[in-house]
């Protein structure tokens, strides 16, 4: 009888030093499932410690990744902005560079000297700024001329590789929505609009347990496009954060991609940044009310703090 009871006290025993366990598990398992996004660059703001500057770049975490979206356009500046926020870009597990624009770009020097191996995803376009490789055969060729009058002697390599404006850069190209990590995906598309046409943008998506998080650079390609896409099959859009591309579209075009966002695509919450215009963040903020984020330069986001 005295060795059974032993038995069932040091059963009580491990309980009750389990169970504590069970919420620290939980909680860590909530932060891991929430994505946060740091405004590192942008042209307005509320941080004293940070410069403001026309463009965009966002350092973007969710379940152990780090993800840098974009790069500003000085690199002065965004190393200053990156030491006053306290980010340490040697530990990042990728790049995102949204597309060959100087303002997401322009940064990107100061990135390479910090973490010079880093993978870089970035759009893949003919002759782009981030190197392209053609098949030997995209050329037509002349068999009549002389071997000193054709292209490689006339013997061509099986790909004719096209140098980037950074060289050494671990660039891997992207034409196809592309994941990078679990639940979290490039979605890529190609702009059709005047001053941008053929113009490849990429978008970061993140697929949460709450729906999908999209972090847009300039949304060049159309954001309701972007919206449309990213959400397509995956549940509700959770929250949009980046540059929209209205600061130079008129109140009716504004007015348009509001109801979009709001009505049609049902959007539930925006962080509207960079080139999406004052006229547009004013639309949508009283559009989207207390669902409307707050999201200048220095600025963290995070969903844990995102009511239903």
């Amino acid at each position: 009888m005295a060795i059974r009871c032993k038995s069932i006290s040091l059963l009580l025993l491990s309980l009750l030093v389990l169970l504590p366990a069970a919420p620290a598990a939980l909680a860590e398992d909530a932060i891991a499932q929430r994505v946060q996004i740091t405004v590192l660059y942008d042209a307005f703001g509320n941080t004293p410690a940070m410069q403001k500057d026309w463009g965009y770049s966002a350092l973007v975490e969710y379940n152990g990744k780090r993800i840098l979206f974009d790069t500003g356009n000085n690199p002065d500046v965004l190393a200053h902005n990156v030491q006053a926020k306290g980010v340490d870009l040697s530990k990042l597990d990728c790049v995102v560079m949204s597309h060959r624009h100087g303002d997401h770009m322009g940064g990107l020097a100061y990135v390479l000297k910090i973490n010079p191996h880093v993978k870089i995803y970035a759009p893949k376009e003919g002759f782009g700024v981030y190197g392209a490789d053609l098949p030997g055969t995209f050329f037509r060729k002349d068999a009549s001329l002389p071997a000193d009058q054709r292209y490689f002697g006339g013997d061509p390599p099986d790909v004719v590789r096209f140098g980037s404006a950074w060289p050494g850069a671990n660039f891997q190209l992207v034409d196809r929505n592309t994941e990078v990590a679990p639940n979290i995906q490039l979605v890529t598309l190609v702009s059709d609009k005047p001053g941008t046409l053929e113009l490849r943008e990429l978008s970061l998506a993140i697929q949460t347990p709450d729906g999908v998080v999209l972090v847009v650079g300039c949304s060049h390609p159309g954001i309701d496009k972007i919206v449309e896409l990213a959400g397509s099959g995956k549940g509700p859009i959770r929250l949009v954060a980046g540059g929209l591309h209205l600061v130079i579209a008129g109140d009716q075009d504004i007015e348009k991609i509001v109801s979009a966002l709001h009505d049609t695509l049902k959007v539930q919450y925006v962080a509207p940044g960079h080139c999406t215009g004052e006229p547009a963040f004013a639309a949508l903020r009283k559009a989207y009310g207390d669902h409307y984020l707050y999201a200048g330069v220095g600025t963290s986001l995070t969903t844990a703090s995102l009511t239903h």
